[in-house]
């Protein structure tokens, strides 16, 4: 474990995030060694600062860097850096709220939207943080997310995202929410309403009660139950499908409604079971955008979590996962973050 590392451990007892406070913190000596950094094009000496501090660590350094050189230092960062390197290190140039607002944004851009990352990010925050979030991305997009979200996304999938951009952390009573779900399950007919209200205006303690006694009730998994729930639908679909090799009006509706349905319920539920495995199980992937996304957003707050649930979920640590698939100053960088072998 580094010396830094260690002189931040003190003062940040407790924490479940990995990059904590630097205790000996002086923005000026810091900016002093990032300017000589960027002429020289050391960029293992900007990793190192910038991954050591924290985020109101790293504004204070930006600040400073604009009072001393008139200068932005995200500017100068990206025009010193390239590739993968230069998105992290902007990445964690930015405020939490920001960050996530940037990430949406992103997994709305182009062609197809990054359904994933939109739960992802919908799931795990707070009513409370969700709005921080929103009123960023109005004001650095200058557009309303609620629409947004409205435009990249139909049907159920888009009730469900706009519920929990809107959620509040309301009080219900468990069994009154498990015999909802309940009823819902044992319909003939889909419907999502109840699944939509339910588990986007609960706290998370709350609904780990309901989905855990709904598991007990009927002695099946989440999955399972959800499976079941939409195995009927998706049957005739695929029978249709079969049969005319074209899709086709209602029916093609019914199979697709009702695959969607399942896929977005399954990763909603897994999401509040255990978003840490959730979470852990997305970074599994490898990909670049994906797991700079989770390691930058949780960094701070909990990944030594997610760091725990890599290692059960893949049985390997996320710190070798990582020596595995990255390279150079890029690794170094992600190392800091993750920050040790578990």
């Amino acid at each position: 474990m580094d010396h830094q590392y260690l002189q931040s451990y003190e003062m940040s007892w407790g924490t479940l995030g990995t990059v904590r406070p630097f205790s000996n913190f002086h923005p000026e000596r810091d900016v002093m060694e990032i300017q000589m950094a960027l002429e020289k094009n050391d960029s293992l000496t900007i990793v190192r600062i910038l991954t050591n501090r924290n985020n109101p660590q790293r504004q204070a350094i930006a600040k400073t860097f604009e009072e001393i050189t008139q200068k932005d230092l995200v500017t100068a960062l990206k025009k010193a850096l390239s590739g993968d390197l230069e998105y992290l290190m902007s990445d964690l140039m930015m405020p939490p709220a920001q960050y996530e607002a940037h990430r949406l944004q992103r997994a709305m851009a182009g062609i197809g939207t990054d359904e994933e990352t939109l739960l992802e990010i919908l799931c795990t925050r707070s009513g409370e943080r969700l709005r921080e979030i929103r009123e960023m991305y109005n004001n650095s997009y200058r557009k309303d997310l609620e629409q947004e979200l409205k435009a990249e996304t139909s049907r159920e999938f888009l009730k469900l995202v706009v519920a929990l951009l809107n959620k509040e952390n309301v009080t219900g009573y468990v069994q009154r929410d498990i015999e909802s779900l309940s009823t819902s399950v044992n319909a003939n007919k889909v419907n999502a309403k109840p699944w939509i209200n339910i588990l986007t205006s609960r706290d998370s303690r709350h609904l780990k009660k309901v989905l855990m006694g709904l598991e007990l009730e009927h002695g099946q998994t989440m999955v399972q139950i959800l499976e079941k729930k939409f195995t009927g639908d998706i049957e005739i679909g695929l029978k249709v499908l079969g049969k005319y090799n074209l899709c086709c009006s209602r029916d093609q509706y019914v199979f697709h409604s009702s695959l969607l349905l399942y896929g977005i319920f399954v990763m909603t539920v897994q999401c509040i079971q255990d978003p840490y495995t959730y979470l852990a199980k997305r970074l599994a992937s490898m990909k670049t955008s994906v797991l700079q996304g989770i390691m930058v957003s949780h960094c701070e707050e909990d990944l030594l979590c997610i760091r725990a649930a890599y290692l059960k979920y893949t049985g390997i640590s996320l710190y070798t996962a990582l020596q595995r698939h990255f390279s150079g100053h890029h690794l170094q960088a992600l190392l800091t973050i993750c920050r040790s072998e578990d």
